[in-house]
């Protein structure tokens, strides 16, 4: 059980030791916030939250290279679906690992990968809810995955927890599109709903082309409130986690949503800069987010209805 022996079994495993070596550094080279968050977990589990990252990193950036076809992914797939045994990439033996010890389901990771297959053949998207598909799968599977391994609060369900682990991905997701704009127009593609751009006047080839004015802003600060709503519908999910998790959770929730912050920083200008919070401010935001935690209550009805499906 390489995530639950602590370090020692680590230390007489090479393989193992190389397969988290390099989840740590896919993690400290793309993402200091999710490293900060994940930080505040338990050893065993940071170890197999840092492996489904990594995994989730490794897979989106298969489809960022220019020459990736569908059948490159096919076989991903079919690399990801072999046992730990037969791995031979340290990324997927990390997460092999991470599915033979936690009971996952796999459903989430297919889901997972339908989405990145969406960035291979990218496609406008007509409407937020078809924007909403695409967050559901790239992001918020990656949460539901993570509950069996950090784990729920006494008599808390799956199912009570899950559409606020969704709501939570989708609001991770958008913030990454907001902060994105320029390098995603770089790359051709526009996550802006078209019916969002027409109600601001602006069309895509505006975003590609790093149209910057007062249309731009007022698209951004719409989207910006959005996402801020989301965040806060997810906030009372935190709770039903246990009580090992709510920190990192906590933590991850508030340093995305502090991103929003830096975009207004900035101006809005996501063209040109790259919107982030500085090492020294996620140490200093630290007190406030383990009291915001602890003061959370927990919701008062469970019953998802709250939470349309977005997977469908």
């Amino acid at each position: 059980m390489p995530f639950t022996s602590g370090s020692q079994s680590i230390r007489t495993s090479p393989r193992l030791q190389a397969a988290l070596t390099a989840t740590e550094e896919v993690i400290r080279k793309h993402s200091r916030t999710f490293f900060f968050a994940t930080s505040l977990l338990p050893f065993p589990e940071r170890l197999a939250i840092r492996s489904l990252y990594a995994f989730c990193r490794a897979s989106d950036d298969l489809v960022d290279c220019a020459n990736t076809t569908p059948a490159d992914l096919e076989a991903w797939r079919a690399r990801v679906n072999l046992p730990s045994e037969q791995q031979t990439d340290p990324i997927l033996l990390s997460w092999a690992l991470v599915r033979e010890q936690y009971p996952i389901d796999r459903q989430y990771e297919g889901e997972l990968l339908d989405g990145i297959a969406m960035d291979l053949s990218f496609r406008p998207y007509p409407t937020w809810e078809t924007l909403q598909h695409y967050c559901y799968r790239v992001a918020a599977t990656v949460g539901l995955l993570s509950i069996p391994v950090i784990g729920l609060a006494p008599g808390v369900t799956f199912e009570q927890a899950a559409p606020y682990a969704i709501r939570l991905g989708i609001a991770l997701q958008l913030t990454n599109i907001l902060r994105d704009v320029g390098e995603d127009a770089d790359r051709g593609r526009v996550y802006f709903p078209l019916e969002d751009l027409a109600r601001f006047h602006l069309s895509m080839k505006d975003i590609l082309n790093h149209v910057y004015d007062e249309r731009f802003i007022a698209l951004m600060q719409f989207e910006i409130r959005r996402t801020r709503q989301l965040f806060e519908e997810s906030l009372p999910g935190i709770t039903l986690l246990s009580r090992v998790a709510r920190p990192a959770v906590g933590a991850a929730s508030l340093l995305y949503r502090a991103i929003l912050d830096e975009i207004e920083a900035i101006h809005y200008q996501v063209h040109e800069k790259r919107a982030h919070t500085s090492a020294w401010k996620k140490i200093s935001m630290l007190p406030k987010i383990l009291y915001c935690v602890s003061t959370l209550e927990r919701p008062s009805s469970l019953h998802p209805a709250r939470f349309p499906e977005t997977a469908g």
